[in-house]
């Protein structure tokens, strides 16, 4: 099973950036893929999902407006657009996927990090 991240990197504010993640080794669709981060010093936080189908996509509030999640499952891919970028979106991004196979028992896989540094 493998998560590569790609697509981080340095940017202005005001910049844009399109990560993405490349998922081999398990049934992409069946699971819910999420990007998080975590900046220096701070824990690591939810920043968006996108169900297995695609049809159902949740932003943190802070990157509401800014940021767009989407997949590709004949391609076993998801994206994180990243637009109007802001200093605070300093971080390692990472990429999830989790599918619950029981009640309260869960498959989760993380991707190893992609950076994305804002200069000033």
């Amino acid at each position: 099973v493998q998560l590569v991240e790609s697509g981080g990197g340095l940017v202005q504010p005001g910049g844009s950036l399109r990560l993405s993640c490349a998922a081999s080794g398990f049934t992409f669709s069946s699971y819910t893929m999420s990007w998080y981060r975590q900046a220096p010093g701070k824990e690591r936080e939810l920043v968006a999902t996108i169900t297995g189908a695609g049809g159902r996509v949740n932003y943190a509030d802070s990157v509401k407006g800014r940021f767009t999640i989407s997949r590709d499952n004949a391609k076993s891919m998801v994206y994180l657009q990243m637009n109007n970028l802001k200093p605070e979106d300093t971080a390692m991004y990472y990429c999830y996927a989790v599918r619950q196979i029981a009640t309260f028992q869960t498959v989760e896989y993380w991707g190893k990090g992609t950076l994305v540094t804002l200069s000033s």
